[in-house]
């Protein structure tokens, strides 16, 4: 009955919560709490109060604020998140102060002062949700704010809570320099800043063909363009992944070029038909709004790869003002060759499933072309995350793995794919000579290649340089800010191995590596917490979909030169409960 009297109403709560809060008290006790206050004092409370707040409740690492406006309440968490930006500015990393914010809309319960119910819980969890630095928002919030305020919102998709009984459309929030809302002044940028150099983004070009078939063909086109432009020197190329989240969606040019933090978008279409291949692009200047360049190409479809040779000479000549000469890359002879290779690439580094996909597609590609070295390369790949990842049998995959990866440098040695793969490979054989030199080749060829600065930091983390491997992971987003899953994976990995176990946890919590392989490694750092129950729940499901995994096999498989590291991973295994 008492419940049925309680007084509800609906509601915008942000909580926020303080990155490694146990590891800063244990570290500087004094000086934080110190800092805390003072950033409570300069910074939250005015802030807070600006935007109509009421601030509930304040833990000792985090706060809970009411809004009457889901606007409000987003502008105050972007502001908030830039003056704790600004007042770390100058500090050690050991002593900044970094929040995750998470705000929800919905109705919540009264008590005196207090504020309970699903509308907190939620909130709560899109903090837990967030990583150092960043914002995520419940759908309903986003619903409320999206043609309101200038920011650009990454879907993060529908997130299973705990104790919330349906799942929640979660969205990351990225500020731009603006609101549109009169009523609230300049918000500083929190969305990536612009590189020194030209910086492009190519985003999918638009199949239109009357044939869906020709989709891969025409993304394999994007994909080129962006893999030719990469290696080109002066110039800052966004990765295929990021770009490939717009793939289908109305375009906004200078709201995906503040997303992505890159001046300049190429964007076109492209029809095959009856032998020819009909090319249209556009270069175009998303701060000045000006098209630099555009053109059309009509040829036979013998000449596509040399039409991707021209776009890019005529990009680079537009963006450098000069031509800079770079190595002839190895093209497929056979085009059913390529476009096999094409419907291959998606696939790779995602499930054993796809694995396996992907090595039927490469081997028939190699049978029509044998000469293909990208075939060869990612069919190197494919392999070698079965035998390290997926169970396959390490014989005879693990040699094949080897060979595949030498052939595909052979063929083409001035491919930074090439170049990575081998590395990684050869750094999983103890040739750690050998593979540091191919990830220098790799850079030197390609300092763009963000898959290759994150797979590094792998390594990097089992040399026992894990805050090394964590700039190579940063490196690697700022090229990639809408990544694969595997990127979190690399970092969550990283940040166990420097002991940083809350934001370990934060981050292989991410929806993008959440239930995957990962799940081991927050196993582990959910134990050295001392929380041993989570710890044993996320061992057990990982178990369920790795029933053949052991410490001792996983150990062996594991290119490690710091013993001590090996030894703690192994540690944080056995408290999880994982079988030895």
């Amino acid at each position: 009955m008492a419940e049925e009297c309680a007084q509800r109403r609906l509601a915008a709560i942000m909580a926020a919560d303080v990155v490694g809060y146990s590891r800063l008290i244990e570290q500087h006790e004094a000086g934080t709490l110190a800092a805390l206050r003072d950033r409570r004092r300069t910074v939250l409370t005015p802030l807070v109060t600006r935007h109509h707040g009421r601030i509930v409740k304040v833990m000792g690492d985090g706060v809970l604020v009411e809004f009457g406006s889901a606007v409000n309440a987003v502008v105050c968490a972007v502001e908030l998140q830039n003056g704790m930006a600004e007042a770390n500015n100058g500090l050690p990393e050991d002593r900044k102060v970094i929040l995750r914010v998470g705000i929800n809309l919905g109705d919540v319960v009264v008590d005196g002062g207090d504020l309970y119910g699903d509308g907190v819980n939620v909130a709560a969890r899109l903090q837990s949700i967030a990583a150092p630095g960043e914002i995520c928002v419940a759908g309903s919030v986003y619903d409320q704010v999206k043609r309101k305020l200038d920011f650009v919102f990454d879907e993060l998709g529908p997130q299973t809570m705990k104790n919330i009984t349906e799942p929640v459309l979660v969205y990351r929030v990225w500020s731009s320099s603006s609101t549109t809302q009169e009523n609230y002044g300049p918000v500083e940028k929190v969305a990536r800043p612009l590189p020194t150099t030209p910086s492009i983004a190519v985003l999918p070009f638009t199949n239109m063909s009357n044939d869906p078939e020709q989709e891969s063909f025409v993304d394999g086109l994007t994909e080129d363009l962006i893999t030719d432009l990469s290696r080109t020197a002066g110039l800052f190329v966004i990765a295929r992944n990021s770009t490939f989240t717009y793939k289908g969606k109305p375009v906004d040019v200078r709201r995906v070029a503040r997303d992505l933090g890159v001046r300049y978008l190429l964007e076109g279409s492209a029809r095959r038909a009856a032998g020819r291949v009909r090319i249209n692009a556009q270069l175009i200047d998303a701060i000045g709004g000006d098209h630099l360049w555009a053109e059309r190409f009509d040829r036979g479809l013998e000449d596509i790869f040399a039409v991707q040779d021209e776009v890019t000479g005529k990009i680079v000549e537009a963006l450098v003002g000069r031509l800079t000469a770079t190595p002839v890359r190895n093209r497929p002879t056979n085009l059913e060759a390529y476009e096999l290779c094409v419907r291959a690439r998606p696939l790779s580094q995602r499930t054993a499933l796809d694995a396996r996909e992907a090595i039927f597609l490469l081997e028939r590609a190699i049978a029509l072309d044998p000469e293909y070295a990208e075939a060869h390369r990612l069919l190197a790949l494919n392999l070698w995350l079965c035998w390290e990842l997926w169970d396959k049998p390490v014989d005879p995959t693990r040699a094949r793995a080897m060979a595949e990866a030498q052939r595909a440098v052979t063929l083409d040695p001035n491919d930074a794919g090439n170049r990575w793969v081998l590395g990684i490979i050869l750094g999983y054989e103890r040739r750690w000579a050998e593979s540091d030199a191919e990830f220098d080749a790799t850079f030197n060829l390609d300092p763009n290649y963000a898959d290759a600065w994150a797979i590094r930091a792998d390594l990097t983390t089992l040399k026992g340089h894990p805050a090394e491997a964590i700039e190579y992971v940063l490196k690697a987003l700022r090229l990639n800010p809408h990544p694969p899953g595997w990127y979190y994976w690399v970092l969550g990995q990283a940040q166990h191995a420097l002991r940083d176990h809350e934001s370990a946890v934060h981050t292989l919590r991410r929806p993008e590596t959440y239930r995957t392989t990962s799940r081991r490694i927050l196993a582990a750092s959910l134990a050295q917490l001392g929380r041993l129950e989570e710890a044993r729940q996320e061992a057990e499901m990982f178990m369920i979909s790795n029933p053949n995994f052991t410490i001792r096999h996983w150990s062996a498989s594991q290119p490690f030169r710091d013993e001590d590291l090996r030894r703690y991973f192994e540690e944080g295994y056995r408290m999880a409960g994982l079988p030895e």
